[in-house]
């Protein structure tokens, strides 16, 4: 059996696949750094001058926020359903919106999680027209 063949029932676009991998992987992170801010970890950078002050619980629920609404979209992708979009979507401008909030603070952060940020909104956008079609 040769990998065409294998593969034949997934026709995903990859640029759709890229953004649910990318999902899952700051899914899961940002868990790991709200388990950090949660613990009130010495790892955690000075984020005593950004919005939510120095009240690292606030942080902590922040990065839960955004790694739930990664790892739903993420799901919600692989499966073709349309709430995965508008999560993605939704994800992205969030993530931006932060990456505003943090740049002065952690520059490569900030412009590293922006410019995930708009390769994910990119991807959806591009893909826009492909639906998961039953067998």
């Amino acid at each position: 059996m040769s990998t065409t063949q294998a593969y034949s029932g997934l026709n995903r676009p990859g640029w759709l696949t890229f953004a649910a991998v990318v999902l899952f992987s700051v899914g899961f992170l940002r868990i790991i750094s709200a388990i950090y801010y949660f613990a009130d970890s010495t790892r955690v950078a000075n984020v005593s001058a950004g919005a939510l002050g120095n009240h690292l619980f606030l942080w902590g629920l922040w990065d839960l926020l955004i790694a739930v609404l990664a790892l739903s979209a993420g799901f919600s992708l692989l499966s073709g359903n349309t709430f995965g979009r508008v999560i993605g979507y939704g994800w992205a401008v969030v993530v931006i919106v932060q990456s505003f909030l943090i740049i002065q603070y952690a520059p490569w952060f900030g412009f590293g999680t922006l410019l995930l940020a708009i390769l994910v909104i990119y991807a959806l956008s591009v893909s826009s027209d492909w639906r998961e079609t039953p067998v």
